[in-house]
């Protein structure tokens, strides 16, 4: 219980009967769990695949019921300590050091528990809100504790924790996740009604008041939404644009910013809401419709069908194209040319199931067509995309219910890219509609392979991307090249910090010294690397440089010795001074660095330091000499928040680094700054700006990431200021969901109207 709050019996037992519905659902969750993972044995799949799900029913067999015994007993554990849970900064590889590397098993626990949360909040932020009111008001505090039992994230992470202390993997998790997810969320759900319900009968707060958790801006607008807390990454409530547009730059962003945006996740979550709900009306008409367990080819009738209207589209826009005739290849013709096609493949159906998918399909295409940002000459080819995925929707069932088929994940993509701001004035350029043209045409060309050719192409299509916006794009190139320079620059420069900490470990070196070598002299050795080369003379002369500092801290003793301090001292100062100069340092921050080391090497003089013997300063020196053969894996490094002021010293005409800004990120807002792809477009509120920008470059682990406007001016993120940004809803998506997601929303609709449409 937070700082303030009163103890409340009353708010204790009504965490207790949460916990003990909980209790009483896990055991059927289980088993629906260990049902769906046997029902995956009958699906067809690639031999690795199916040998891991072998894997998975057994350990499910046999670990299944540690699962269950290790999540009750750490709710059990929640209840007891009065229902607060771990915090975030408490568990292991959080909140470490400067320089420290968070390995990848903890980011993907927390992405994943981020997931099963975000998961919950979405079926079940409004009773989770109306709890959460009751909670406050016996407690007497206007929010609860982020880490209080109540919260999905809390609850999430004792799931997963039991998940991975029972022996189960992590890669068994994400195979079953559809399932985990909406289990939970259900359970989550019913838990949350049945204590408020209790509560209800407990005369607590039969009617609740919402306006005390609508929090405001300082302008006094309406945030939009109600403050669930930052634990859980997201709000309950819409967002409101005149809320983020009143956060203009030189005001402060609060916590309020955090509750703008819905986190990243999240979006993916409500995309497999819109198949469930897409498999469950067409089910109710076509029943096995999306049975992904048992799929059935198609039938030989529409297979022909498919194959015929796929080559007659092709060759009516073909002739369209040849003769410059705008008008057949205009929106109406295509969906005219589209609709026609659509009768003679229902005629060739053979099943309710095929008739149904021919129309879910073209009514996705249909609204994929009608969408105005995705520019004219590109809309051709997303409609000869049609027949093909047609063709693997009859043949391949989870293409309805699964946002990761492939198929969908190439529309996604391509549509990402091409959908601008202004259509008018922006088109997609001419590289990447000829990538589009290409990929659409290799999957024309190989109509028996089913899935494996989108996936061919969209790894494709992934690799063009990085190579178009390193070389191709006019408005990216030269800002790509400027990022890449200072990820490898700042990369240099932590690794020869972290191997010259190694070798002076043991060296009585004086503390201000070392940290000149540490924090200044790594950084100019890096700069020189990058700008020279690791073997130039440059670099050399500024490694001998860092022996020399070492050699002149040193005490000396004799007159000779003395003397060959001062002989050397100012060639010495001369190249310390053109060093920081060239790492971009200004004249006065480089008169304080060599005041220190003089107040340093006066210390020396008057023999008040360690004498440092010749044999370790010779090692010293082969050491320094050969250091990028001793320099840890690049891979291994991490740039994080501590560098960002660093970077901010990158900042030119040509590129703006954001070193400020954004609210103090959770931990799904960075699992959605990681999954941001490269092309997709945004709306950045920055300097006093609000426009459009797209993801043109992604460092190594994503640890940096360049947006560019379409004028061609670069600006650089490290990772947490980018989830800082995205948190406070200063850096929005241009699209809320994904291209195929809105069209299904769209034909869910139509259908939900007229559910006949099906089968006509």
């Amino acid at each position: 219980m937070s700082v303030g709050s009163a103890p409340s019996p009353l708010a204790q037992q009504a965490r207790r009967r949460y916990a003990e519905h909980l209790l009483s659902g896990l055991p059927g969750l289980a088993s629906a769990v260990a049902t769906t993972a046997l029902a995956l044995l009958d699906k067809p799949t690639v031999p690795a695949v199916a040998l891991m799900r072998r894997d998975l029913c057994k350990a499910l067999g046999t670990s299944g019921s540690a699962w269950g015994q290790a999540m009750a007993d750490g709710m059990r554990r929640l209840a007891s300590q009065g229902g607060v849970g771990t915090r975030m900064q408490d568990l292991p590889g959080a909140g470490d050091a400067a320089l420290s590397l968070v390995d990848d098993d903890t980011i993907e626990r927390e992405i994943l528990t981020s997931r099963l949360a975000l998961a919950i909040m979405d079926r079940a932020s409004w009773e989770f809100s109306d709890l959460r009111a009751r909670i406050s008001s016996l407690e007497r505090r206007s929010e609860l504790d982020t880490n209080d039992m109540l919260r999905a994230h809390v609850m999430a992470r004792v799931v997963l924790d039991g998940w991975r202390a029972s022996g189960l993997n992590q890669e068994g998790w994400r195979e079953l996740q559809a399932v985990l997810h909406d289990e939970f969320a259900h359970l989550v759900e019913e838990a949350y009604h049945e204590t408020n319900r209790w509560l209800i009968s407990q005369k607590v707060l039969p009617e609740i008041d919402l306006r005390p958790l609508i929090r405001r801006s300082r302008g006094g607008v309406s945030g939009g939404g109600l403050a669930t807390g930052s634990g859980d990454g997201q709000a309950s409530g819409s967002y409101s644009e005149s809320a983020r547009g009143s956060l203009g730059h030189g005001q402060r962003v609060g916590d309020e910013t955090r509750l703008m945006t819905r986190a990243g996740p999240l979006r993916r979550e409500h995309a497999g809401e819109v198949l469930g709900r897409l498999n469950n009306l067409v089910g109710r008409h076509s029943p096995g419709f999306g049975d992904t367990a048992h799929m059935q080819p198609a039938s030989p009738a529409l297979v022909s069908a498919i194959q015929a209207a796929q080559v007659g589209v092709q060759q009516r826009l073909v002739v369209a194209t040849q003769r410059g005739d705008a008008q057949v290849m205009s929106t109406p013709a295509l969906l005219a040319e589209l609709q026609q096609r659509k009768q003679a493949l229902k005629q060739a159906a053979a099943t309710p199931i095929e008739r149904a998918t021919i129309e879910i399909v073209a009514m996705m295409f249909q609204a994929i067509l009608t969408e105005d940002r995705i520019p004219a000459s590109i809309r051709v080819w997303f409609a000869r995309l049609q027949m093909p995925v047609l063709r693997v929707a009859v043949s391949e069932p989870d293409f309805f219910a699964t946002i990761d088929h492939p198929a969908r994940r190439l529309i996604d993509r391509m549509g990402a890219c091409v959908m601008g701001f202004d259509t008018s004035t922006e088109a997609a350029g001419e590289a990447l509609a000829k990538e589009i043209k290409r990929v659409v045409q290799v999957v024309e060309a190989y109509p028996d392979t089913g899935r494996r050719v989108f996936q061919t192409v969209l790894i494709e299509f992934e690799k063009f991307l990085e190579h178009y916006f390193k070389n191709e794009n006019e408005a990216t190139r030269k800002g790509v090249s400027l990022a890449q320079q200072i990820e490898q620059r700042e990369t240099l420069a932590i690794q020869y910090t972290i191997e010259l900490r190694r070798m002076l470990n043991e060296v009585p070196v004086q503390e201000d010294v070392r940290q000149f070598l540490f924090q200044v002299w790594a950084d100019v050795m890096a700069t020189t690397a990058v700008r020279y080369g690791a073997q130039a003379e440059q670099t050399k002369a500024m490694k001998r440089a860092a022996t020399d500092v070492i050699w002149s801290a040193g005490a000396k003793v004799t007159r000779e010795e003395r003397a060959e301090v001062i002989r050397r001292l100012p060639p010495l100062l001369k190249t310390l001074r053109d060093g920081m100069a060239s790492a971009g340092m200004s004249p006065e921050k480089q008169d304080e660095h060599i005041q220190t080391l003089n107040n340093s090497l006066a210390a020396a003089f008057t023999a008040k330091t360690a004498v440092i013997p010749s044999d370790r300063l010779e090692d010293l020196t082969l050491r320094l000499e050969s250091l990028e053969e001793l320099l840890p894996d690049a891979a291994d490094v991490k740039i994080d928040e501590s560098m960002v002021l660093d970077l901010s010293g990158h900042e030119s005409s040509e590129l703006e680094v954001v070193a400020e800004g954004g609210s103090m990120p959770t931990p799904a807002m960075l699992a959605w700054a990681r999954e941001l792809q490269v092309g997709s477009w945004y709306m950045l509120d920055y300097r006093s700006r609000n426009e459009p920008v797209q993801l043109a470059w992604q460092g190594m682990k994503k640890q940096l990431s360049l947006f560019v406007t379409p004028q061609g001016r670069c600006v650089l993120f490290q990772q947490q200021r980018l989830a800082a940004f995205l948190q406070a809803g200063l850096l929005l998506p241009a699209q809320e969901e994904s291209l195929t997601v809105r069209a299904t929303r769209t034909a869910l609709a139509k259908l939900d109207a007229d559910p006949s449409r099906l089968l006509n």
